[in-house]
């Protein structure tokens, strides 16, 4: 296929983002170059933009569309497949360099726009269940998991994915209406308030600060309790003197997503095929509406996930 030399990119021009030409990535030799057709935002990208990317860096980690060029070591897709995919940065473009192994082939009963819901909210919510399960003896099956800011991308992931995984989800929510579909989505309870919930195995949090203070508080012994995100904005703090005195093990974990994310994307994939997942677009609109798709989510207005349609 003919690539062009340069595309249309999203940069971060503090304070904001600005649309402009930029050399189309020259992919190292286990690397996709892959033409961009939807790309999702997630709240790291938005809310602390000036953490994770430098002026003139291109936006966006999440992407789905089509290879154009198989890596030159032979691994990975080939030209003409599509795909889905992690990268930081540079989602937010017409074209992206990608890993072989943060790709996994989309299947054909997928739409490309929920597939390029997955990589940043589903596979670390995966992945984060999956770290729960572990510490709670290898199983969540009747175990009560609470998951903090569960109206988001991560949270209505989470939400699903330890459903899924036989535990009785507690989905806390800041209002009523953003709690919308949760049960749907498999959770037991649908709460706007920590004090409505009792002792708890594990937690899932994405808020942090105060809430992931009472969160833990909540734990039984020898629960877990993962930092996932701080949504809030916050700062945390715990009373560990208060803790001890309570007694019994009680952990708090800070966790990171990691790579690789293609064998997560292709089973997440596989349950979007059986129809056991939903990735949650609460907005899709053109890259165009990017400064709109930003003040939704930041304004709380989105539930689940925004995505951009690279056209």
């Amino acid at each position: 296929m003919t690539v062009p030399s340069a595309m249309r990119a999203l940069v971060f021009d503090p304070p904001g983002l600005r649309m402009t030409k930029v050399a189309v990535p020259e992919p190292d030799p286990s690397e996709a170059l892959v033409a961009i057709r939807y790309s999702s935002l997630n709240w790291v990208e938005v809310a602390r933009t000036e953490l994770v990317h430098q002026p003139g860096d291109v936006i966006g980690r999440d992407s789905a569309g089509t290879v154009v060029r198989a890596a030159a070591d032979g691994s990975g897709p080939a030209v003409g497949d599509r795909v889905v995919g992690f990268r930081a940065p540079g989602a937010w473009a017409e074209y992206q360099a990608i890993g072989t192994e943060d790709l996994a082939v989309v299947p054909d009963s997928v739409e490309l726009a929920a597939a390029a819901a997955l990589p940043g909210a589903a596979v670390s919510a995966l992945q984060a269940v999956r770290r729960l399960s572990a510490h709670l003896a290898e199983s969540l099956t009747g175990l009560r998991v609470l998951v903090t800011g569960a109206s988001g991308g991560v949270g209505r992931a989470a939400t699903q994915l330890a459903a899924l995984a036989g535990a009785e989800v507690i989905a806390a929510v800041g209002t009523p209406e953003r709690g919308a579909g949760l049960s749907t989505l498999g959770a037991a309870e649908v709460v706007t308030d920590l004090a409505r919930v009792g002792p708890v195995d594990g937690v899932l949090d994405i808020v942090g600060g105060q809430t992931l203070t009472t969160a833990y508080g909540l734990l039984k012994r020898g629960g877990l309790a993962l930092s996932i995100g701080s949504a809030g904005g916050a700062t945390t703090s715990f009373d560990f003197e208060a803790a001890r005195l309570r007694g019994g093990r009680r952990a708090v974990e800070a966790f990171a997503v990691s790579s690789p994310f293609g064998p997560d994307l292709e089973h997440l994939l596989g349950l979007l095929v059986a129809g056991r997942f939903d990735p949650q677009i609460g907005w899709l609109g053109s890259w165009r509406q990017v400064d709109e798709a930003r003040t939704a989510l930041l304004d709380r207005k989105v539930l689940g996930k925004a995505v951009l349609e690279i056209d």
